[in-house]
């Protein structure tokens, strides 16, 4: 039996910038028996950068999601830190729905005690803000901090590397000397190209969002686990032609 998976980027792309986002899950990563499938949404957002965009990522998400069960994949993954549409889909979804912003910081919290999230430009503050907030994280979070480098969301870090990756390095330095981060998170999936860069070159865990998450859903895939229902009741009158709706 195989578990195929939909992974769903959030902002529309294109078949290179599928693959490119792709790329963050290689061969090894991936157990036999699990199929991971990324999905670019069909419209929505540009760059998250904005209350405007991050209601657009949630809108957009949510329909790209909400077909998944019928379709017959075994769970959802979101491709973005932000989360987005997690909550709505786990509302109308019984397969597990998996978002790589809980699986990383949580995960942060079992290899130190303060974490730093490290992103690319201040405007993705807000996301992080959010989510931190709604899980209630906040007396483990060191810093946020970026190196105030505006994101290509569809080649990311490629040719971009020498002075990127440097960047990166010298803002995550100043989070474990000067804020007390013993973790280090990466802000986007979409920095998973510097994750090897940073890990070697760093004295604390850096953590990779996309393939945490990831190797979440697999675990709970092989566990049987879905979130609570309880927790994430679901509608008693759904009206996805909305969403659809939305999407063309």
């Amino acid at each position: 039996m195989t578990h195929r998976v939909k992974i769903i980027i959030p902002i529309p792309m294109g078949a290179e910038g599928v693959v490119a986002r792709a790329s963050q899950l290689p061969p090894r990563l991936v157990l036999p028996g699990f199929d991971p499938e990324f999905v670019s949404v069909a419209k929505g957002a540009a760059l998250g950068d904005s209350a405007y965009d991050a209601l657009l990522m949630d809108f957009s998400v949510v329909e790209a999601g909400l077909r998944a069960q019928e379709e017959g994949y075994a769970a959802v993954c979101i491709d973005t830190v932000s989360d987005s549409g997690l909550d709505a889909l786990r509302s109308r979804l019984d397969i597990p729905v998996i978002a790589p912003g809980a699986a990383a910081f949580h995960i942060a919290c079992m290899l130190g005690k303060k974490f730093t999230v490290l992103t690319m430009w201040d405007e993705w503050f807000a996301l992080y803000e959010k989510t931190l907030t709604a899980y209630h994280l906040w007396p483990r979070v060191a810093s946020l901090r970026s190196i105030n480098t505006r994101p290509d969301l569809e080649e990311l870090l490629a040719g971009k590397e020498d002075i990127v990756f440097q960047k990166l390095e010298q803002a995550a330095q100043r989070a474990i000397e000067n804020d007390g981060a013993d973790v280090i998170v990466l802000g986007s999936t979409t920095m998973h190209q510097s994750h090897a860069y940073l890990a070697e070159h760093l004295p604390v865990p850096v953590i990779n969002p996309g393939q945490v998450a990831w190797k979440l859903c697999e675990m709970f895939l092989t566990l049987g686990l879905r979130h609570s229902r309880k927790a994430y009741p679901a509608p008693q009158a759904p009206n996805d032609a909305v969403y659809h709706g939305f999407a063309h």
